[in-house]
């Protein structure tokens, strides 16, 4: 599966699941952690837990599994590490705090307008 599949199963599969603000960043050229960083938060911690749930299920069914996947103990900030795609799910008070998107705003926003249903 190629960077750009698996960039367009995540980002339907939390689109689907009602992920909000998603976000995804190209950063291959500002570390070698990843390719890239695809961010959302859920509506409360529970949203956030199904929202990486999901990505890991739907992944897994094309057989890919993450090479690594951390949470902290309330579900407010989830990682799932696919090597080239590093998926960031959190609660939005979480987010919020950790400003992510600012950490790496060198970073190339990615047009994924096409991927998401319109409200």
């Amino acid at each position: 599966m190629t960077e750009k599949e698996k960039l367009e199963l995540i980002v339907k599969t939390l689109d689907l699941k009602k992920g909000e603000d998603i976000q995804v960043l190209k950063i291959a050229d500002l570390t070698i952690l990843a390719d890239y960083f695809v961010i959302v938060n859920g509506t409360s911690n529970t949203h956030a837990r199904t929202l990486a749930d999901e990505v890991e299920f739907q992944m897994s069914q094309k057989g890919i599994e993450p090479e690594r996947r951390e949470a902290d103990t309330g579900n407010t900030w989830i990682i799932l590490d696919y090597a080239d795609v590093i998926v960031h799910v959190f609660y939005k008070a979480t987010r919020d705090f950790y400003k992510l998107e600012g950490v790496w705003a060198d970073g190339e926003q990615v047009d994924i307008s096409d991927l998401i249903t319109k409200d």
